[in-house]
């Protein structure tokens, strides 16, 4: 098979760059654009029928806090509400802003934040799939994995006898990730899911996003896509994994705080 002849595309996707706005605000509810592929084909995640949650993964300086931003600024303008957890405290400010959205940073907020998310999880699953009127929630996780050692380290220092030993802060999360298409409720990993709440977890990804990875992490998050391609350092490029084992290289999207607060507070305004 011949490959594909690439597309030449910018050294940066803004999302003020001409037209793209319009094409992401045309798409389906539950639908967000990712990027542009090297072929020219618009990569976009639907969580309903194909992708619950999304995992984003990159080495140092990858962009997966672009790529969360850009994500969860989409499904915000759609309606959905957000739990935006950012353990930098500095990663996304742009969320304390908004009032469809919960921003935690530190270890006590996140914590707190992830055990009412297990009482809104049931309160949904007792709906028994009549979400009419329920937002969508998105649960976007920025540097994942540390924060999860830090949750379990939390609950250790006032975890008392008869206690469950997983932390219910973690519980919350894996039922969230297990049981969240049903509930309406969708979660956005950024980092390593199977090394810190399980193998199986993975599978629950049908959307995977990969930057500066090695050769180990692509073939932990994604062992059915062959052999990791080749990388390339161009600034926003990534390589994403759908439910079909394609791999599609793409430029991702580039929203800054100030265009996403403009775009969700002033919709209406085309300037921003």
């Amino acid at each position: 098979m011949n490959p594909m002849k690439k597309t030449v595309l910018p050294k940066m996707l803004c999302f003020s760059a001409p037209d793209l706005r319009e094409q992401i605000e045309a798409l389906p509810e539950g639908t967000a654009l990712i990027g542009i592929s090297t072929t020219g084909r618009a990569i976009a995640v639907d969580l309903d029928a194909e992708s619950p949650h999304v995992l984003v993964c990159t080495g140092a300086g990858g962009g997966s806090t672009t790529m969360l931003r850009s994500l969860t600024a989409q499904f915000l303008h759609q309606g959905a509400h957000a739990l935006v957890l950012d353990p930098k405290r500095i990663s996304h400010l742009w969320a304390k802003t908004l009032p469809t959205v919960t921003h935690r940073g530190n270890i006590a907020g996140i914590h707190d934040a992830l055990t009412g998310l297990a009482a809104e999880l049931e309160r949904r699953l007792d709906l028994g799939g009549d979400l009419d009127g329920v937002p969508r929630l998105i649960v976007a996780i920025d540097e994942a994995d540390a924060t999860v050692r830090q949750l379990t380290r939390y609950w250790k220092t006032f975890r008392q006898t008869g206690d469950p030993t997983t932390s219910p802060a973690i519980a919350a999360l894996q039922d969230a990730l297990w049981s969240g298409r049903a509930a309406g409720v969708h979660v956005l990993f950024d980092g390593r899911p199977a090394g810190v709440l399980g193998a199986a977890v993975r599978e629950q990804f049908a959307t995977v996003i990969l930057a500066r990875f090695t050769a180990g992490t692509w073939r932990r998050l994604a062992p059915v896509a062959g052999p990791a391609p080749k990388q390339t350092g161009h600034p926003g490029r990534f390589h994403v994994i759908q439910h079909d084992s394609t791999v599609h290289e793409t430029q991702a999207i580039v929203m800054t705080d100030a265009e996403v607060v403009n775009w969700l507070t002033d919709p209406d305004d085309h300037q921003s």
